[in-house]
């Protein structure tokens, strides 16, 4: 099982305490062009992956390559985090497939519409969740494993 979430803060204590332990998860892919690049933020963050679990920072359109040279590609469950949608369709649009996204946090900030307890999306965040949907991606929108699904969008 591989479990795609777009969550605006990447690792934190959800990820590593709710959503590893439910997907049984020992391959953590963090997908962002910006943190692929800076090597003190990766540090900083990878002090709260547990020594269990391979991980890796890549720029977007490295996430199946990542998946293959860590071997989670065959089976093996691994989690991929995105910060948004517009990286994680870059992502699918590069060949990375996946059946399910899990939107699990999107800050608000003005201009954008608040579509459940932990999402607030924009006309172009919305967008591109229509884009996926179309292209057959289902859209769970929850910020942990035992929330309801919820979907108002």
């Amino acid at each position: 099982m591989i479990l795609v979430r777009i969550d605006n803060r990447l690792i934190h204590g959800q990820i590593i305490e709710a959503w590893l332990p439910y997907t049984g998860a020992r391959t953590l892919i963090v997908a962002n062009d910006e943190l692929a690049h800076d090597v003190l933020q990766q540090e900083i963050m990878s002090l709260a992956i547990p020594q269990t679990v391979n991980s890796s920072f890549v720029i977007v359109e490295n996430v199946a390559q990542a998946l293959s040279s860590l071997n989670a590609d065959d089976g093996t469950e691994a989690l991929v985090l995105f910060s948004s949608c517009v990286d994680a369709r870059r992502a699918f649009d590069s060949g990375f497939g996946f059946a399910v996204l899990n939107i699990g946090n999107v800050h608000y900030k003005p201009g954008k519409r608040q579509v459940s307890p932990s999402v607030a999306l924009s006309d172009e965040d919305e967008s591109c969740l229509r884009h996926l949907s179309r292209k057959g991606v289902e859209l769970d929108f929850r910020c942990v494993p035992n929330d309801p699904i919820q979907v108002r969008f």
